[in-house]
């Protein structure tokens, strides 16, 4: 390109997209469609990488957006991208003063002195959402119903250049049908003569997933328990029938130096890592939210670091007392990450749950968690990982993710339960002749006890026996899916035009059962692994699909979402069908041998056929 043409673009950039770049710094919500097309832009090449920490604020989208609409790359935009890409500049700009129909919500800002705001922006959104779920077993049939209906008060704005802070109150009525599958024993039966015995007998009930939803796809929008309306008094924690209850997020968030420095204090969700969006091992968006401070910083291009400390909730089953009795911790993640150009991405993760307690090393990014915990005491859950992506701007790139939360590298790393780690490949291609277009190739495999952790007496908690799971609120922080699994997902994604977006996806997944009389052991994120002879009890060993009955899952689902241009609403929907089975040896399970295994159908572990529609309308969408 010519010195002029390109000097032609710089003032461009600058003239038109200088008052759009004095924005808030508030996040973007993960579920946002803007992360998978920066994503596809940046696997163009069309802007320079953006942090591995999510969520992005307005500020980095808005910046990320004018770089790929107003650069010298703009010539290899598409008509229907380009309209796409300046609808969403114009969502996160600055609105205009007083109330805005088509947002919902009412802005304002005073001005002190010459450089320093005040603004505010007051709104409401709602999400309305309908589900079936169709199943067919053996000799019956059974059909669900489920419905969400959340509505969203938001009140946010700046305090003077770089501050931002958003506050977030949502009330909703829901139902989310379940199936009682059986019990399981948390500790693994045959061990029975070991310090603290009383608890090797503790069951707990086990449910399917949600019946209106796909495997493995429901995030609870609720915090803390649901309210009956013929019980208002008293905790629950699932709406198997229509329920009430609440939801609240908020943040404060600081950006200096031209975003290179991030500071934030807040409850939200969060997912990091360089892999694709909703692949990361190690903290995944479908987490459920706690309150953290967070720090991001990137010195140069091709390094930056991030640190969060927060606090972690407990899973309200048996009442606020007797659930988080056990449960009072802690967790602090560090990030490294290291890249060359738009063509290679190393991240390296140092993660630990501890039992809540003012512990400098573990908040501190200069301080190594794993070798802080010799100085100290065993008494907490250390966790690493690694991501290291390939790229190549236009084709596509490939991936390799491994978490670590337990290992003995002097024994057999294949089949002992000890070795509790997650592995992680894929690899994602464009489709140049769609807009905004890919496809998604991965296979994951969670082993057994992964992301689980024994309980430990500690010397702040006295008596009790605290759990320290890499878990929050019942949910892993890691990968959706449970310890003692694999899956293989195809996914194809497309934005056929402005306002509609589009998705196929295939998944099969297996997991080891967690209830009933061929249950495996460690599959079940409230497994607890034998503290004595993890290193060399010949029982503590794992034979993949062949130790017990596993439950495979075939998934087929079509997806899409339709915004309409002049009216405030989105039609969002998903159809698709779940084939189930299980497999099952000869033997009985956890024997520590390997097994022959076939498909079987019992009244225990039978066969079904789902079919499962889901659609839904949000009003002002955000």
């Amino acid at each position: 390109m010519k010195t002029k043409t390109r000097v032609f673009f710089c003032f461009l950039f600058v003239v038109l997209c200088a008052p759009v770049f004095a924005q808030t710094y508030v996040s973007v919500p993960l579920e946002n469609q803007i992360y998978y097309i920066l994503e596809q832009a940046q696997l163009r090449g069309l802007c320079s990488p953006l942090p591995a920490i999510r969520p992005y604020t307005q500020s980095i989208v808005v910046s990320a957006i004018g770089e790929i609409l107003y650069s010298e790359n703009n010539e290899r935009l598409t008509s229907a991208e380009r309209e796409i890409l300046e609808q969403y500049l114009v969502k996160f700009s600055r609105p205009d003063t007083g109330i805005d129909w088509r947002r919902g919500a009412f802005y304002g800002e005073t001005l002190l002195g010459s450089n320093t705001r005040i603004s505010a922006n007051l709104g409401v959104s709602a999400d309305i959402e309908g589900s079936t779920g169709l199943y067919f077993y053996t000799s019956d049939d059974e059909y669900n119903f489920g419905t969400e209906i959340w509505i969203e008060v938001f009140l946010n704005g700046d305090l003077g250049g770089n501050i931002s802070y958003n506050f977030n109150f949502a009330g909703g009525l829901m139902q989310v049908p379940r199936r009682l599958l059986g019990e399981y024993n948390v500790y693994y039966g045959s061990f029975e003569n070991v310090e603290g015995s009383e608890y090797w007998n503790e069951k707990i009930d086990v449910y399917s997933e949600p019946l209106t939803h796909f495997p493995y796809s429901y995030r609870k929008r609720w915090d803390g328990s649901v309210y009956f309306f013929n019980s208002l008094s008293s905790y629950k924690y699932w709406p198997n029938t229509i329920a009430a209850s609440y939801g609240l997020l908020s943040e404060i968030t600081a950006s200096f130096f031209e975003d290179r420095l991030i500071m934030r204090a807040g409850r939200f969700s969060r997912e990091w890592g360089s892999t694709p969006q909703g692949s990361s091992l190690s903290f995944n968006q479908a987490a459920r939210p706690f309150f953290g401070i967070e720090t991001a910083f990137s010195p140069v291009s091709w390094f930056s670091i991030a640190s969060l400390t927060g606090t972690l909730e407990y899973f309200n089953t048996e009442g606020i007392k007797i659930s988080s009795m056990t449960f009072q911790n802690a967790f602090s993640i560090t990030m490294l990450q290291l890249k060359y150009k738009n063509y290679l991405f190393f991240d390296f993760t140092d993660a630990v749950v501890f039992p809540k307690r003012f512990e400098p090393g573990y908040m501190a990014p200069i301080i190594n968690n794993f070798f802080y915990q010799n100085n100290i005491g065993d008494f907490d859950n250390m966790a690493m990982s690694f991501n290291l992506k390939a790229q190549y701007p236009g084709l596509g790139n490939i991936w390799v993710s491994f978490f670590m939360d337990e290992m003995n590298f002097l024994d057999d790393i294949l089949t002992l339960d000890r070795q509790m780690f997650a592995l992680q490949g894929g690899l994602t291609f464009l489709l140049p002749f769609l807009s905004f277009s890919s496809i998604k190739l991965s296979y994951t495999v969670i082993n057994p006890y992964c992301y689980t952790h024994n309980r430990n007496f500690t010397p702040w908690y006295g008596d009790n026996r605290m759990e320290t799971s890499y878990t929050n609120n019942g949910v892993s922080l890691g990968y959706y899916l449970p310890p003692n699994s694999d899956e293989l997902l195809f996914r194809f994604s497309t934005m056929p035009a402005k306002s509609i977006t589009a998705n196929l996806q295939y998944q099969m997944i297996r997991h080891g059962a967690d209830f009933g009389s061929s249950a495996v052991d460690g599959s079940n994120l409230l497994s607890e692994l034998d503290p004595n002879g993890r290193s060399s009890n010949p029982i503590l060993k794992r034979y993949f699909l062949q130790d017990g009955a596993y439950q495979w899952l075939h998934i087929i689902k079509l997806g899409g979402e339709w915004t309409l241009e002049k009216a405030p609403l989105a039609f969002y929907w998903e159809v698709g069908t779940v084939f189930s089975y299980f497999t099952d040896t000869k033997e009985d399970a956890n024997s520590g041998k390997a097994y022959a295994y076939e498909i079987i159908d019992t009244t225990e572990y039978s066969k079904y056929t789902a079919f499962i529609a889901r659609i839904g309308v949000r009003v002002y969408p955000r």
